[in-house]
């Protein structure tokens, strides 16, 4: 059935929402055994996450045919279904800590740059562990979201941090507190009072500021409007979300295994980049349950 439509709007999904759409999060960066061409188990291609390779069969073969439709193998988790649904259904994964999406970070104009106040500069500072910003000043004389060297982050840390300060200033959470990459911008990001920055930009535009002042306000109102939660739309977005903590893995079926002459095959490049992003994933995971020290 054919529909005609005059625009498509595009928005950002939440981490629920992907975890909503996702049918098993994907933990190995293998894709298929070698030996017997069929899937991995929890890797890149699982016929548990995604369905079968083969119309009505699971992947132990104990179920086959159109009669156990709808069925799921208590011996290998597949769902008995045709195995089209291998072209529409996502997997994800689970960021062992939040990482900010480039397209928002190195666009013209960079988005969270213009959400957050800072220059591009500035934010890929924070963004990659060069700078601390402050997202609570406690006691000290520091202004929230200044940016910090590590030397004088320490120095703060060690007068105004949680080990410094009383018990009540502890319970009532009023100690310093800085931080840097992606951790960091999700929670300037969280911490963002839009309605109040619009009004405080607005102030600016028909105040009596300079030229170039007004400019970069109005810029800045024009992100800042997308994510006006008083504003009426099919689609409501949220800043945080910008800030990838489950990424999405589209389908096998788009991004295909391709056999060659020779026992060889052509893979898709999105294939690569997701298993790098697996084996690096649940490195730093690892590192942290160990709680290597910082590098």
């Amino acid at each position: 059935m054919s529909q005609s439509f005059n625009s498509i709007t595009v928005g950002l999904l939440s981490p629920e929402e992907i975890l909503d759409r996702s049918f098993g999060e994907i933990l190995k960066p293998e894709t298929i055994n070698y030996r017997s061409y069929k899937p991995e188990k929890d890797g890149l291609f699982c016929e548990k996450i995604f369905g079968p390779t083969k119309d009505w069969e699971c992947h132990c073969g104990k179920y086959k045919r159109i009669r156990y439709r709808g069925i799921v193998c208590d011996r290998c988790g597949v769902e008995v279904t045709r195995k089209s649904v291998r072209r529409d259904r996502i997997g994800h994964i689970t960021l062992a800590v939040p990482v900010i999406h480039i397209w928002y970070l190195r666009s013209i104009p960079s988005k969270i740059s213009y959400l957050l106040g800072y220059t591009t500069k500035q934010l890929e500072q924070i963004v990659y562990f060069e700078k601390f910003v402050i997202l609570h000043p406690g006691a000290s004389d520091r202004e929230y979201g200044e940016l910090l060297d590590e030397e004088e982050y320490l120095k703060l840390d060690v007068e105004f941090g949680i080990d410094a300060v009383s018990d009540e200033d502890r319970d009532e959470d009023n100690y310093f507190v800085a931080q840097m990459g992606g951790e960091a911008v999700l929670r300037l990001l969280r911490d963002l009072d839009v309605v109040g920055k619009i009004n405080e930009l607005l102030a600016v535009v028909h105040g009596k500021s300079s030229v170039q002042k007004t400019e970069v306000a109005l810029k800045r109102l024009r992100i800042l409007k997308k994510f006006d939660p008083r504003i009426e739309k099919k689609i409501y977005n949220k800043p945080e979300w910008m800030i990838l903590s489950v990424l999405p893995v589209i389908p096998p079926e788009l991004r295909p295994l391709v056999p060659l002459d020779g026992g060889r095959f052509a893979a898709s490049d999105l294939n690569d980049l997701s298993r790098r992003v697996i084996i690096r994933n649940n490195r730093l995971k690892q590192l942290m349950e160990i709680k290597a020290p910082d590098v």
